[in-house]
């Protein structure tokens, strides 16, 4: 890969270490509260169903991480990343203009799948529109050497990958030495340099309370952390709408203290569209539309796009029969879903 293009990115710049930012006091009960209303506001039907289901598509880093990962299925599911749905599926109702855009924000596999992952997409030719990310630093459990953990991102980096998701080291957040968990993040930012994003993934389902779900998010974004996730999807407990509210609450609370903005991926247990609606919508009502990109906000999802495919299928086929029933035009119909479509397109 040695005449692969070196890109550099923009990324997050590493901050002094602030123990006054690790400062909270949560409280799970009105975080429980706040995440069911909002989960009951977020019910959406036909051709606003489809939309909001396309949306989860372009922020979805469709996810292979199996013990039995081979060249062959990486290949099948760049093939899915970079053409979710045949060109001709979006003729009738929707704008063509809009099918180079139809595909997920990333793919993500382990590091010595990545030279698989970027073959395939470079012979798609969507190595400028769908990301390679790589899992590293020991994923999922982070229980290896530090030397080891930053080899690996090297390694990720060397073979194509331009998004690393780091695993944090979760007996430094159990202990309280938040110190050294940001030493050790910030060895990992500078070892993705500008040649990476750098997702944090803090594995809530380990850290023991909400306060140190807030921390450990804090200590990321402070050590660099362009994206922060929920979990490896390899923990009994997972993403959760809750969780996520306080993570939310960190990114919103370091943005007030920096001017830096962080982006937010929940991961596991998001395998429907109206799971997906239900994040957006949190997302969309605490941190604004205009976090609904994948620059800001990803779904890390192994079963969500097939989800997706099913809601997008049958709403357009609903569509199909709804014309037939009412012999309305064609043009009519097309112009109504060109709409949903241009909103969905919006930054």
């Amino acid at each position: 890969m040695s005449s692969m293009d070196v890109k550099e990115l923009e990324v997050n710049k590493t901050l002094p270490y602030d123990p006054s930012l690790l400062k909270v006091n949560i409280s799970l009960r009105q975080v429980e509260e706040i995440a069911l209303t909002v989960s009951q506001r977020c019910h959406v039907t036909g051709a606003n169903e489809i939309a909001w289901a396309l949306r989860a598509l372009m922020l979805t880093d469709l996810t292979t991480l199996a013990g039995d990962d081979t060249a062959a299925n990486v290949r099948r599911l760049c093939l899915r990343a970079c053409y979710p749905f045949e060109p001709q599926f979006f003729d009738k109702f929707f704008d063509r203009a809009l099918i180079p855009e139809m595909h997920t924000a990333a793919v993500c596999v382990y590091p010595a799948r990545v030279k698989d992952a970027y073959l395939a997409i470079q012979q798609y030719d969507k190595l400028d529109k769908v990301a390679i990310a790589a899992v590293a630093t020991g994923f999922p459990t982070g229980q290896y050497g530090l030397q080891t953990r930053l080899q690996e991102i090297s390694h990720a980096i060397l073979a194509g990958a331009t998004e690393i998701d780091i695993v944090i080291n979760r007996q430094l957040a159990l202990v309280g030495d938040w110190e050294a968990m940001y030493n050790e993040v910030v060895l990992m930012r500078s070892a993705c340099g500008q040649r990476a994003h750098l997702k944090t993934i803090l594995a809530i389902g380990e850290l023991g309370t909400m306060d140190n779900v807030y921390k450990a998010a804090m200590v990321c974004m402070m050590a660099g952390a362009d994206f922060i996730k929920t979990s490896t999807g390899k923990e009994t407990v997972n993403a959760t709408l809750p969780v996520g509210l306080v993570m939310i609450f960190a990114i919103q609370e370091f943005k007030r203290r920096t001017c830096q903005i962080v982006g937010l991926k929940p991961a596991g247990g998001v395998k429907t569209v109206r799971d997906a609606i239900a994040w957006m919508t949190l997302v969309n009502e605490t941190l604004g539309i205009r976090w609904l990109r994948p620059e800001r906000f990803r779904f890390g999802a192994s079963g969500l796009l097939d989800d997706i495919e099913r809601v997008v299928r049958q709403g357009v086929k609903k569509l199909e029969e709804d014309e037939a029933q009412k012999n309305v035009p064609v043009s009519r119909e097309a112009a109504a879903a060109e709409t949903f479509c241009k909103e969905l397109r919006k930054k």
